[in-house]
C-alpha cells in the first residue's frame, strides 16, 4: 500500500490534476449525454407572454412538479410534449393566462367580510367585480387577448336636479397583428351599455394596445349623429368595394383586382309639408232645398164690440175681408275644391355622387429564358368596356346624378420569379430538428471519445509505467544479490548499491543459469528476504500481477 502511495506522490501535482479533472469531465459528459436522451421533448405550452402571466404559469407549473424550460427572454413556456395538452386544460381551469393581471368578478364579494365591511367598501366592491366579469366577457371574443373595463357611475347628489350620465372606457389588446371589425367595436359597445343602468353605447370610449381610437365616447347628441353620419359612409364605400371586388374577382380569378369607392352622402334631415288646390276639380259636397208657402186672409169690421171678439163671431158678422199668398223656394249646394297634402322626410344618408376606380391586372404567362418576372399581357378593349359596364350596373350607377366610374387595366406587381426553395430535409421520416439532436449528441460523444483516448489515456498510461518502473526497481533491489550468487556470478549486496551499480549487475546476469538454480538454492534466502521485507515484497507482486 505504501509503495502505491508513493507510486502516486511521484507522479506529481500536475499529472493527478489532469487526470481527476479528465475523469471529472468525462463522467460529467455522460452523464449530460444520459439525461439529453433520456429526457422528452420539449414543445411551446404558450407564447408571447406578459412577464406576470409568465410567472404565474411558473408557479403553477412548480406547484405541479412538471419540467419546464422559459426561453426568449421569459415570454415562452416549454413543456414536455406529453404533457402540453393536459397542461392547457389545467391552466385553462386556472383561468391563466390572463393577459397580464386577472380581473375580479362576482367572487369578490365570497371572500369580503360583510359584517365589518361599509357601504363605500361594498360599492367599490361592485364596481371591481362588474367591471372584472365584463373584461371577461369581451376577452371570449376571438382576436381579442385581453380587456380592461373602466366604467364611471356617478351618485346623484342631494338637493340637485341635475343628473350626470354613466360612462365607460375600455382598452382592448389584440392577439397578434389582428384587428377588430367596425361590428365587432359596435357589438361591444352595445355589450357594455346593456350590461350598465342607463350607460348609452355612445357614452363608450374604446382604445387597442397601439393607441389607436375604435369608438369615441360624445357627449351630445350633435356628436353623435356626425359619428354617425361617418360610420354610415364608411360603411357604405366598404360595402360596395366589396361588392365591385367579388363581382370581377368571378371573372378573373383572386387578388386580380383592387376597387376604391368614395360617396358623397347628404346627411340633412328635413321634413316638407305641401298642399296642392285644383280648381278645374269640384265636387258637391253639400245640397239644401227649401220650399216655403204662406197664406194670410185679413176681415174689416166698422164697429167694435165684445161680439167680435167672440169665437164664432166671424161667421155670425160678415164683412168685408182680404186674402194673401205667398210661396219661396230655395236651393243651396256646396262644392269643395280638390286638395293634395303631401308630407316629405328626408332621412340623412342620401347618396349626392358615386366616385369608383376600379384597377385591373391583366395575363402574365411564364418568363422567357433568363428574365425575373413573368411577362404580362394587358386586356383588350372590349373586355374592358364589359367590365366597365358591369361595374356601373353593380354600383348603382346615375348619369344625372354626377357619377363617375374608372376601369383601369395595369400591372400589378409581385409577379417576380420566386426563388426555388430548398425542400424540408428529411431523412428516413425524421424531420430536421431531431437529426440536427442526434448529430449534436453524436459529436458531443465522438468529442467525448477523443478526448479520453488523445489526452486522458496517456497520462495513465504514463502513471502506470511509473509505477511499474519503481515496482521493477524495488525487485530487483531485493532479488538481484542472490540471483547472482545462485548463477555462480560474484555476490553483490543489495543495500547500498547505486543505480548504476544495479544496472551493471543486471547486464551480466545470465538468465538461463539463473531458471535452473533459483530453485534449488534461493528459495530459503528468497523467504528471509520476505520476512524482512513484507511490504516490498507485496509490491512485487503486485507488479508482476498487473504487468505482461
Amino acid at each position: 500500500m505504501g509503495a502505491i502511495l508513493q507510486s502516486i506522490r511521484n507522479l506529481g501535482t500536475m499529472r493527478l490534476t489532469a487526470i481527476a479533472g479528465g475523469g471529472v469531465a468525462a463522467l460529467a459528459f455522460l452523464i449530460y449525454v444520459l439525461a439529453r436522451m433520456s429526457s422528452p421533448p420539449l414543445e411551446m405550452l404558450y407564447g408571447d407572454l406578459d412577464l406576470t402571466d409568465a410567472n404565474m404559469i411558473v408557479k403553477e407549473l412548480d406547484n405541479q412538479k412538471v419540467t419546464y424550460e422559459l426561453r426568449a427572454g421569459g415570454t415562452e413556456v416549454w413543456v414536455p410534449a406529453d404533457q402540453k395538452l393536459s397542461l392547457r386544460v389545467h391552466m385553462a381551469e386556472q383561468q391563466l393566462p390572463a393577459g397580464g393581471s386577472i380581473a375580479p368578478g362576482y367572487e369578490l364579494f365570497d371572500k369580503t367580510d360583510t359584517l365589518g365591511s361599509t357601504s363605500f367598501m361594498q360599492n367599490v366592491n361592485l364596481l371591481r367585480a362588474m367591471e372584472g366579469e365584463l373584461a371577461r366577457t369581451i376577452r371570449s371574443i376571438e382576436g381579442v387577448k385581453s380587456a380592461r373595463v373602466h366604467l364611471v357611475l356617478p351618485r346623484r347628489e342631494v338637493f340637485t336636479r341635475e343628473v350626470e350620465e354613466p360612462s365607460a372606457s375600455i382598452v382592448l389588446k389584440m392577439d397578434g397583428a389582428r384587428r377588430l371589425e367596425r361590428g365587432q367595436v359596435l357589438a361591444i359597445q352595445h355589450l357594455v351599455a346593456a350590461a350598465v343602468p342607463k350607460l348609452k353605447p355612445q357614452r363608450i370610449s374604446i382604445v387597442d394596445d397601439k393607441g389607436t381610437l375604435l369608438a369615441r365616447g360624445t357627449e351630445s347628441d350633435q356628436e353623435a349623429a356626425v359619428e354617425t353620419a361617418e360610420d354610415m359612409k364608411l360603411s357604405t364605400e366598404q360595402r360596395l368595394q366589396r361588392t365591385v371586388e367579388d363581382l370581377v374577382e368571378r371573372s378573373l380569378g383572386p387578388d386580380k383586382v383592387r376597387a376604391e369607392v368614395t360617396v358623397d352622402m347628404d346627411f340633412d334631415h328635413s321634413s316638407t309639408t305641401q298642399e296642392i288646390y285644383d280648381p278645374d276639380t269640384k265636387v258637391v259636397r253639400s245640397e239644401v232645398t227649401t220650399d216655403e208657402s204662406n197664406q194670410t186672409q185679413d176681415q174689416e169690421n166698422s164697429s167694435v164690440s165684445v161680439q167680435q171678439n167672440l169665437p164664432d163671431a166671424g161667421q155670425s158678422n160678415p164683412g168685408a175681408r182680404s186674402l194673401s199668398k205667398e210661396n219661396r223656394n230655395q236651393d243651396t249646394v256646396n262644392y269643395e275644391i280638390s286638395k293634395t297634402v303631401r308630407n316629405q322626410v328626408k332621412e340623412m344618408g342620401a347618396v349626392k355622387r358615386l366616385s369608383v376606380a376600379v384597377l385591373v391586372d391583366g395575363d402574365w404567362s411564364a418568363p422567357a429564358q433568363g428574365a425575373k418576372t413573368n411577362t404580362y399581357k394587358p386586356r383588350d378593349q372590349k373586355e374592358m368596356e364589359s367590365l366597365t359596364a358591369l361595374v356601373r350596373s353593380a354600383v348603382g350607377y346615375d348619369e344625372k346624378r354626377g357619377d363617375h366610374v374608372e376601369v383601369t387595366n395595369l400591372p400589378f406587381a409581385g409577379h417576380e420569379v420566386p426563388e426555388v426553395e430548398a425542400a424540408e430535409f428529411k431523412l428516413f421520416g425524421f424531420d430536421r430538428d431531431f437529426i440536427e439532436k442526434v448529430a449534436s449528441d453524436l459529436g458531443l460523444s465522438v468529442v467525448a471519445i477523443l478526448f479520453l483516448l488523445l489526452v486522458l489515456r496517456p497520462l495513465v498510461s504514463r502513471a502506470v509505467e511509473t509505477m511499474a518502473a519503481q515496482a521493477s526497481a524495488a525487485e530487483r533491489r531485493l532479488l538481484g544479490g542472490p540471483a547472482m550468487a545462485a548463477a555462480g556470478g560474484p555476490p553483490t549486496p543489495v543495500a547500498g548499491m547505486l543505480p548504476e551499480e544495479l544496472e551493471s549487475v543486471d547486464e551480466l546476469i545470465d538468465i538461463e543459469k539463473v531458471e535452473g538454480r533459483v530453485k534449488a538454492s534461493s528459495i530459503r534466502k528468497i523467504g528471509e528476504i520476505v520476512e524482512k521485507h513484507p511490504e516490498q515484497a507485496l509490491s512485487i507482486i503486485r507488479a508482476w500481477m498487473y504487468t505482461d
